[in-house]
């Protein structure tokens, strides 16, 4: 996934506000003690999404005046962007292992998830937003949709739009997702309500974006908290982006199909698909997908079967044409080019 992603403008390590902010995220140290003194644990794995990965050392430093000496803390230094993202290395390693930055995904006694809650207000943007917004007496109500990051103040952003005259339209999507209103970077079913339009709180361009694909028919406006900017999502640029990478790969004859071993994140049935149908497609595995990996492959383009953003936030930056699986199937001929539509990930890992 892109470091510098147009994206994922709203993420705090490309804002100029990263040490205020900062300061401001719940690490729920309390919480982590008692779980390490509960399970009488000696070893504790730490894991950050990339953004705060340097705020580790300082968390473990706080978490050590507050335990015995005999614990010892690890950081992961492993790429993390979700709850599907976990160090499995680490993590059978470990006691107890921290996952910071993300809401449960899956069920798990030995992994404690810390949201990171932040506590940046959410009024002066969601005010501003109203300006963006069909009125209430012109439309049938709103969506509301957030991230991890900031569900703490879910019932507040309700409790604004309501007292503003608005039918708030919310539901919890499917076993990916932990609350209601919340939506990932692959999986946006509860936007899948009967509104017109829906308010995305939250930062970047990412998710918004992919709920736009998602859910065509809705207007989805984007209140950024952190940037502290109210625009509208747009396809235009990105749709034109994917299918001029579609129809670079229509020539291709030789396939790579992208498997992506991490836990939550791997579609082998999908893969296996593709395997089957098309004999000139070669089966690849990996951890972490980057471009220079794949320029060892001597492919003509690939399909991944992994994370939908190493195809939309980096695909661009690929030597040869990234596709997602319904891109694929447009590209050899399968499914019209009328089809494409966002890629996304629904039920459990």
């Amino acid at each position: 996934m892109s470091q510098d992603s147009e994206y994922s403008e709203g993420d705090l390590r490309n804002t100029g506000m990263r040490l205020k902010h900062d300061r401001e995220w719940d690490y729920e140290l309390e919480e982590i003690v008692d779980a390490i003194e509960q399970r009488d644990a000696t070893k504790v794995g730490l894991q950050f999404p990339e953004g705060l990965k340097r705020r580790g050392p300082a968390v473990a430093d706080d978490l050590r005046e507050l335990t015995d000496d005999d614990v010892t803390f690890m950081l992961s230094g492993q790429p993390c962007y979700g709850a599907c993202d976990l160090d499995t290395y680490l993590m059978k390693r470990t006691d107890v292992f921290v996952h910071f930055g993300h809401s449960p995904m899956k069920d798990t006694d030995k992994v404690i998830y810390v949201p990171l809650f932040s506590n940046v207000e959410i009024t002066p943007i969601m005010e501003e937003a109203l300006d963006t917004l069909e009125p209430p007496e012109e439309t049938d109500g709103v969506g509301l949709v957030t991230t991890a990051q900031h569900m703490n103040r879910y019932d507040e952003m309700t409790e604004f739009l309501e007292d503003r005259g608005y039918d708030v339209h919310s539901r919890r999507g499917d076993e990916r997702l932990t609350h209601e209103g919340q939506v990932l970077g692959c999986n946006y079913a509860s936007a899948d309500v009967p509104a017109e339009q829906v308010l995305y709180v939250g930062g970047g361009k990412f998710h918004p974006l992919g709920l736009a694909m998602e859910h065509p028919d809705k207007h989805v406006v984007i209140a950024d908290p952190v940037n502290n900017v109210v625009t509208v999502a747009d396809t235009e640029k990105f749709m034109k982006q994917r299918y001029g990478a579609i129809h670079r790969a229509m020539d291709a004859e030789k396939w790579g199909v992208i498997f992506c071993t991490k836990i939550g994140q791997g579609r082998w049935e999908t893969a296996e698909e593709i395997l089957e149908n098309n004999e000139n497609a070669y089966l690849i595995t990996m951890d972490e997908v980057t471009p220079d990996r794949l320029r060892n492959f001597d492919m003509d383009a690939f399909v991944n079967t992994g994370c939908p953003r190493i195809t939309t936030d980096d695909g661009p930056q690929f030597h040869k044409p990234m596709l997602t699986p319904g891109e694929y199937r447009i590209a050899v001929g399968d499914d019209p080019l009328e089809s494409l539509s966002f890629d996304t990930f629904h039920g459990t890992w």
